[in-house]
């Protein structure tokens, strides 16, 4: 029989077990979200599942409507929170998220290689081109996706170069000839592009070890392209399996078209567990989860996302592919309008069913609602039909639920030959290439 390749996983430190009414349960911990102490445990507990990262999603706004009635995207700044983690962990990676459109390269690369240094080897950067935030930042409007996408192509290919100007090499540090580097192998990348305009070099070393693995989460066809192009790690929503073959299929054949093979773009879809004893206790902590989403903050997502207005539709009228109107011209997320609008045309639902799917309650992710041998057994088929390379994972419902992923699905997931029983290198790209 042939060996099954080992899964990569990484833990979302964005509280999504928090998330709707969650963070009211007792035990919660909400008091110390925007403490260190409260990610230092989620690492140290990953950490010790052998998990190969962590990961602090971000945005550059606060939105307003949200905040009533939980913590939303308020946060602590990701590199200054994986710096915190760096020294009181040793193996995890600590994937930081930047956005190309609102900050310069130069201070980008300097801030994500000391965050390398400091944790001897397991910094990440998630590469986000932000889809909301431009009046923080002195914009008129936002970019639009291609002109982001371009810039984060020119962005990403700037903080390479200048992480490279001064090369670890360049060290010499010969106490007794007084010599300290090679200044003749440091060089400016002298950049001047559509975007933006870098003289350089940086003014810190490279760190002498594996280098900082890029990770991307676009989704459309330039999103897709741009990671294709660049990314080790791939986030997407999947909502199911055919939607992750699709996806793995395209990044495969957009790899290759950028000179790279396939398996150097590894696919980790974003899983949302709601996970419990019985399926029935997993089903109610879902629906105790979400059950004060307002319904009509639903229907206008629903509206704006897809055109369709559901505000009349009658309780027992499947909504079908032929109510569906053009798509809209300029959704606040194409990647989640597509996502809803393919589950539309694909099942003819009821509203009050639609309302309940995770492509309106949530970011459209892979789920699972139920028991830890549901989850072993939707991600042993997923990995068996060579749809994934791992996963993000994302717990939901409870902290019962996010102890309950790291620790009896993980180790589940060890027995079945999926996972690592025990960290082999000490960097986070030793981990990615671990049985490459």
């Amino acid at each position: 029989m042939t060996p099954r390749k080992p899964l990569h996983i990484g833990l979302s430190l964005a509280p999504t077990w928090l998330s709707g009414d969650a963070w009211r349960r007792p035990g919660s911990n909400i008091e110390g979200l925007y403490s260190s102490d409260f990610a230092l445990d989620l690492a140290r507990r990953a950490e010790a599942a052998h998990l190969d990262f962590v990961f602090r999603p971000d945005v550059s706004f606060l939105p307003m409507e949200a905040l009533e009635t939980g913590a939303g995207f308020a946060s602590l700044d990701p590199t200054v929170l994986m710096a915190a983690l760096a020294r009181e962990t040793s193996r995890i990676g600590l994937v930081s998220t930047v956005s190309t459109t609102f900050f310069p390269p130069y201070a980008v690369a300097r801030q994500l290689q000391s965050l390398h240094w400091i944790s001897n080897g397991r910094a990440g950067w998630n590469i986000v081109t932000a889809l909301q935030g431009h009046e923080n930042f002195g914009l008129q409007a936002m970019p639009d996706a291609d002109e982001r996408y371009a810039r984060a192509a020119e962005f990403t290919d700037v903080v390479r170069r200048l992480w490279a100007s001064f090369p670890n090499e360049a060290l010499k540090i010969d106490r007794h000839s007084g010599r300290y580097a090679d200044a003749s192998l440091v060089h400016p990348i002298d950049h001047e592009g559509p975007h933006l305009k870098v003289r350089g070099p940086l003014n810190l070393p490279e760190f002498g070890g594996p280098r900082i693995p890029l990770v991307q989460a676009g989704a459309s066809s330039t999103g897709r392209d741009f990671a294709a192009s660049v990314a080790d790690i791939v986030f997407a929503p999947t909502p199911d399996l055919d939607a992750a073959l699709e996806l793995r299929r395209d990044l495969s054949r957009r790899a290759q078209r950028h000179g790279r093979q396939a398996r150097d773009v590894r696919l980790l879809p974003g899983l949302s567990l709601y996970l419990a004893d019985t399926r029935e206790q997993a089903r109610e902590m879902f629906q105790q989860t979400h059950g004060r989403v307002d319904r009509g903050r639903k229907l206008a997502s629903i509206k704006a996302m897809v055109g369709l207005d559901l505000t009349d539709w009658p309780a027992d009228r499947p909504i079908t592919a032929a109510d569906l109107p053009p798509p809209v011209a300029t959704p606040s997320s194409r990647t989640h309008a597509g996502l809803l609008r393919r589950l539309m045309e694909r099942e003819s639902l009821r509203i009050d069913e639609l309302l309940q799917r995770p492509e309106i309650l949530s970011a459209a992710h892979w789920q699972v609602v139920g028991t830890v041998d549901d989850a072993v057994a939707q991600i042993t088929e997923w990995s068996a039909a060579g749809a994934i390379d791992g996963f993000l994972a994302a717990p939901g419902g409870s902290v019962e639920s996010l102890h309950c992923v790291l620790e009896q699905l993980v180790p589940r997931l060890v027995e079945a030959g999926l996972f690592r029983s025990r960290y082999t290198g000490t960097t986070f790209m030793e981990h990615l290439e671990e049985s490459r």
